[in-house]
This record gives structure tokens, sequence and C-alpha cells, in this order.
């Protein structure tokens, strides 16, 4: 009960609230959180046993009234005060719900607010105990308070911990088994090569640790004081200056022991660069949760889309019925959405993440008249927030930062003539105009003619002038700073692997955008890597799909804040630098890196195989991405039928040409002698951003098939679930 705060016992109690799937759909259900104060139980009085449960660790975020879809088709039925909506992370869908009162609505709403700030905020040990609590109770299907091996997988252990021998586990052979469970033997070897007297840490021994195992330099004797005051659980150990085993523990396992150094993971770049000096996390057919020939269109997309930091969506627009212009994937059978509801949920979520720009990017297939709708529509919805003018009202001369763009969003479209026209005033003041084809909808057959476009929405554009690409060649000569090309992947590839030096100096002056072939009727995604070696700023990927291309956008984005802005390496920004992704010897300050990862052991990773009796054969595997030069992979040994404390002490070796451009992927995998090997998670961050010489605790997220009740998910789509910790031990 210390974990509830009094405004939401009544969660303990129970509550009866609408789920709502549609405007046709809405059923009571009875809600209630268990004694474990960390699951969600909720059933129908009508269903008989049927049940559903969800842990509040699944929960990414609450939205309090008509901010879903759903409810807003519902807003004239019930008030928003009563509404809220709970988004869970992964692919699992969104739980629409209606309380009877305001106050009921807000109790669940602060009461699951604070659970989740309490789970945020638990330490090593803490989690480990939830963790363990949560199996127990997985494990004792009878609910008699007794747990036998038929529910647990950890043999060994439980026939040790089983001293009366009578098949169960009893008081104080529970706790024995936990203790067992809990003895991380791998941590212990650490702890004991620094320890004088096997038992603790004195300040000078973790300063030896801090000293020559974590590769600290400076203030090490501060540092070792101040860990032991944050971390040490032991009164009595404080006194003496000193950290047990459990503080040790509760160390590596804070953001401080984190392989992704803490310092990179606030904003610390310099944001007052011109906004072609930046990788910026952008985003393709937003509005799809799903493929691209029949899967749904929906404004959650983008709301999804911007609360992960993207800073650039796309926008398809078409003819709607009734003068208004609809979102969708042309020529397909996906859904349709309103365009104004799309501008609306932009402006909602533009910047709750992020302050700096979202540039909205459109492809646009609206007759004159519904361009002059969607032109009112971003005028009215947006207001102040899009950007109608250059920042001082002057004829620019190149492109303005992150900075200067602070909570503004910018429209990437066709646009009447440039800037310097409209300053001038010899811009076209015809409603209609000719421009030129853009190639980013080659594939379309309405744009095999040229397109008419309405001033209205052409005086909406700005910064980023959507234009055909000729050749580097005719653009180093007649670009304009402001113009923005698109490329699909394919031709991308092809300028990077020909010309992929002059591909580089392109970017150090103007916004390129690359996105996925159409070809990829999954929404399946390409490796952004190749594309950032370029210089590519704008590289569009399906953030509805897991895999690879997502893990690596993810990994690059966690660095700077996650503000969804990275700053290009120096010489990738600088004209006169020459820089060859194929050849990066060959720049100046050339400098590589041996990167030396030892991977010592897995704790808890889940199974994969929907089999009971099913054990996971572990192996891990580094993956280096950047230039060609640096790709490569090595792996360790698998171990047999152990996903609960592997241990490896395997290392593996490597060199990297272009380490300012390099992703470090960690992937782990289920051993299968006769087919591929299982996914089981990954977990990618920039080289760059890892902490040298260290013993480090990290987490995967897996993508999985999930089954659960009412819910069914593919195995091409996420569901991030905490892999608990695998301990490396790095040397840069």
């Amino acid at each position: 009960l210390e974990h509830i705060p009094w405004f939401s016992l009544s969660m303990l109690v129970g509550t009866i609230m609408r789920k709502i799937k549609s405007r046709t759909w809405k059923k009571q259900r009875y809600f209630k959180l268990q004694d474990d104060c960390m699951t969600i139980w909720y059933k129908s009085k009508k269903a008989g046993n049927s049940h559903s449960t969800f842990s509040v660790s699944d929960v990414e975020a609450i939205r309090e009234g008509h901010q879903s879809e759903v409810l807003l088709s519902i807003a004239d039925e019930f008030p928003a005060d009563r509404c809220f909506t709970l988004v869970f992370r992964g692919r699992r869908g969104n739980l629409d719900l209606v309380a009877e009162s305001a106050e009921e609505a807000q109790s669940w709403i602060r009461g699951i607010r604070k659970l989740m700030e309490n789970l945020e905020n638990m330490g090593q040990r803490e989690r480990l105990d939830q963790w363990i609590g949560d199996w127990f109770r997985k494990a004792d299907k009878n609910n008699d308070g007794r747990m036998n091996f038929r529910e647990h997988h950890a043999r060994c252990l439980f026939t040790m911990a089983d001293r009366s021998q009578s098949g169960t586990l009893e008081d104080d052979e529970f706790v024995l088994f936990y203790k067992m469970l809990t003895q991380r033997e791998d941590v212990l070897r650490v702890f004991q090569q620094f320890s004088l007297d096997g038992q603790t840490l004195s300040q000078s021994d973790l300063e030896d640790f801090l000293r020559d195992g974590q590769l600290e330099g400076d203030n090490v004797q501060q540092h070792a004081e101040t860990l032991i005051q944050r971390y040490e659980p032991s009164d009595t150990a404080k006194l003496l200056n000193a950290m047990t085993f459990d503080g040790f523990l509760m160390y590596l396992g804070s953001s401080e022991g984190s392989i992704f150094n803490p310092r990179w993971r606030e904003i610390f770049q310099d944001m007052s660069q011109p906004l072609c000096h930046y990788f910026i996390s952008s985003s393709h057919n937003t509005y799809l949760m799903e493929d691209q020939l029949r899967g749904q269109s929906s404004v959650e997309g983008y709301i999804r889309a911007l609360s992960r930091g993207c800073r650039c969506v796309e926008v398809d627009c078409w003819d709607g019925a009734n003068g208004e212009p609809i979102v969708y994937h042309g020529h397909t059978f996906t859904s349709r959405i309103l365009f104004k509801d799309v501008v609306t949920a932009v402006g909602n979520y533009a910047f709750k993440v992020s302050e700096y720009p979202v540039i909205l990017s459109m492809e646009n297939h609206c007759s004159v008249e519904q361009q002059r709708v969607m032109a009112r529509h971003l005028n009215q919805i947006l207001g102040n927030k899009l950007l109608k003018s250059t920042l001082d009202g002057k004829a620019a001369v190149g492109l303005p930062s992150p900075e200067d763009l602070k909570g503004k969003i910018l429209l990437k479209a066709k646009k009447l003539g440039g800037l310097e026209e409209s300053f001038s005033g010899t811009a076209d003041d015809s409603q209609t105009g000719e421009v030129s084809d853009d190639d980013e909808a080659e594939m379309e057959e309405d744009n095999k003619s040229k397109q008419r476009l309405s001033k209205e929405l052409s005086d909406c554009v700005v910064y980023c002038k959507s234009v055909h690409f000729s050749n580097f060649k005719h653009s180093h000569i007649h670009s304009k700073f402001y113009e923005v090309a698109s490329f699909t992947e394919s031709k991308a590839r092809r300028h990077l692997r020909d010309t992929g030096g002059e591909f580089v100096h392109h970017n150090c002056r103007q916004l390129t955008r690359v996105y996925p072939s159409g070809f990829r009727t999954d929404s399946s995604n390409f490796n952004p890597q190749e594309m950032w070696n370029a210089g590519c700023q704008i590289v569009a990927l399906n953030f509805q799909t897991a895999g690879e291309g997502m893990d690596l956008n993810d990994g690059m984005f966690r660095q700077n804040g996650g503000c969804g802005y990275v700053l290009k390496p120096g010489f990738m920004r600088e004209a006169e630098k020459t820089f060859d992704p194929e050849t990066p010897q060959k720049r100046d300050g050339y400098q590589p890196v041996a990167l030396t990862i030892q991977v010592i052991s897995g704790q808890q990773l889940p199974k994969v195989n929907i089999k009971e009796d099913s054990i996971v054969d572990p192996l891990v595997r580094v993956e280096i991405y950047g230039v060609p030069l640096d790709q490569n992979r090595q792996e360790t040994r698998y171990i047999d039928n152990n996903g609960f404390n592997p241990v490896w002490y395997d290392t593996l070796r490597f060199t990297v040409h272009a380490p300012e451009l390099a992703m470090v992927r960690f992937v782990v995998e289920d051993y299968d002698k006769t087919s591929k090997n299982d996914f089981v998670g990954q977990y990618a961050l920039p080289l760059r951003c890892m902490q040298q010489g260290r013993v480090y605790f990290y987490s995967f997220y897996t993508h999985s098939t999930v089954t659960a009740k009412n819910y069914i998910c593919s195995s091409t789509h996420i569901v991030q679930l905490l892999l608990r910790t695998i301990s490396v031990l790095l040397h840069t």
C-alpha cells in the first residue's frame, strides 16, 4: 500500500469503466489493480471466468481527454474529463476508457502515473525483487502459495532449495531459492577482484575500480564518495565509507553504470548550425500503422512517431468527399483519414518530446480547390507554429538552425518560384502555376503531367521547397540552399556508389530526403546507415515496422537528449573538406579506433519459442555499422539450455575506421542447429556514445510474436520487453 497514493486506493477496490473500441462498441468492464501493485486485471461481468491483464510496465503513456480517434468519435456522448487512453509500448493497441465520473478518471490517471514513476525510479535490486515476485506469481498456477518445478525452469536451483524433498517450496526454502536466483557470480568476480577483504569495497578499493576498471581520470576520490552515498543501502557501510556487494550491484545497474554515456543522453551538441548539418529523425508514410496495401491509416501513427522524437513526418494528400482533403496511400486499399485531423495531431504533439522544429513532408495530389482548403487548415490549426516567412522577414542567405526554429513547423512541398522572388516582388501572383516534378512521386501516374499548385499552399513553404534532382554538377551550379531533393533508396544507393564524395559535398549545403522503395509493400525498411554515410539528413523510415532499420534509427537518436537532431561529424559539414565513405582512410584527421568487447553474461533472457518446455540456447552477436570498410559482425559461442544466467567471457575485436559514423548493435539470438536462429533482443547505440573501460549493464528490446487475451501480433511487429541485464566489459 505504501506504493499507492491516497487518491488511487479505489484502484485496489476496483472500478467499473467503459472500454471503447468504436462509436458503436462500448462495453462495461471491471478494472482492478492487483496486490502486486503492478498488474491491472479486468473482466466482463458477462464473460464468466474470461479476463485480461496488463502490467503497468507495459504502459508507455496516458492521454487525458479525447486524444484518440476512438474517443473523438464519442466526444458528443462522453465529456473529456471522464475519458483517457492508455498507450502501450510496442505494437499493442491503445486502451480507450471512459470512467463513471471525472473524479474516478483522475484517480486512475494519477494512480497509474504514480506507479509508472515508481517503476522508473526503481533501483537494480528492487527491479530484481519485482521480477522474482512476478515469476513466482506466474509459476504458482493453482494459487496455493507454493511453486513446483513444472511451473519453473530452474530445475537445479529448485532441487537444491527443496531441502524437504517435498517437490514444493515453502517459507525458508523459497527464500533460499530466491537467494540462489539473485546471486550474481559474474559481478561478484569483479567485486572481489578489487575488494581487499572480499566483503566490501573500501573507498580506496572503489577508487581503484573507478581508475583501473572504469578508466576514469579526474576526481576519482570525490566520485567514489558520491557513489557510496548514492547507491549503498547499508547505513553502517556508509558510515565506514565503504560499499557492499548490494551497493556495487545497484551502482552498476544505474544510469551511471550504463553502456551509454549519461552525458550524451542530454542535449550536448551545438544546435546553432544550419539545418543541413544535422541528421534528422524522419518517418515515411507516417499515417500507416501496418502495410502499404491494405493497412490502417491513423493519426495515431503521427502521435507515436512524434512521441519517439521524430522530427519529419510525411503526409500523402488526396481529394476527399465534401471538399475535405484526405490522407492515405494512393491507389491502394489502405484506410483514409482527414487531412485536418492529421494537422491537429501534429499541432498537438509536435513539441511534447522535443522543442526543435518539425518538418511536414507533403506529397500533394490534390486539386487546386482542395489545396486551398489544406492551406486554410494549416494556418488555422497550427497558427503561429507554422513558419510562414523567413525568420527575420528578409531574404535569407542560408538555412536557419534548429535553435532558431524552436517551436516551429516547416512545410516541405512544392513552391511557386523561390524565396528571392518573394522578397523582390516578382513572385507569380496567379492562383495556379506549373512546378517541377518531384522525384518523390515518380511512381504516380498523375505525375506524368505537371501539377497545378495553389498560391495559398505555396506561400506556406519557406525553407523546404521540393525540387527534382538532375545531377550533382547541375545542383552545385543552380540549386538554392532552401531546395530539397528526394531520392528512393535505390537512387541514393547508386549515387553513393558512383559519386559518394560529391553526395557528401552536396549535403553540406542543402537538405536531402531518402525514402524506402515503392516495392516495399510490407512497409519494411532499408539500412539507414548507408544514407547517413553520405550525409543525408532526412532518412525516412517506416516507424511502424520493427527490425534492423528502426533499431539503428532508435540507437542513433538516443543521443543528444532524444531531440531528433544529431550534429553530423565535422568532416561532413565543411565544404572545403573532402570525405568519401568508400575511402575513409584518405580524409584529414584519419584515426581508426580499436574496439575490444568482452561479453560476460546474460540474465533472465525470455523464451522465444511458445512451447512450454523450450529453453534458450543464447549467443550474442556484436555488429558494427558504418562506412563499408567498417561493416563487421562477430559473435560469441552459444550456451546450451540456459537463458536464465548464461556466462560467456568471450572477447570480440574490431577496427573502426570512421568511428564518428559507426553504430554498434548487440543482438541476442537463440541458436538453432537445423534452422535460422530465433531473435531474442537487441540494443544499438553510436560508438562514440559508449563509455570505455567499464563493466556495463544494459537492457535489450525485442521484437517477438506475442499472444495475449484479445491481442495477437505478428513477428514483424515490435514488443518492447526488458531483457533485464547483460553485462559487458568494454575497452576502447
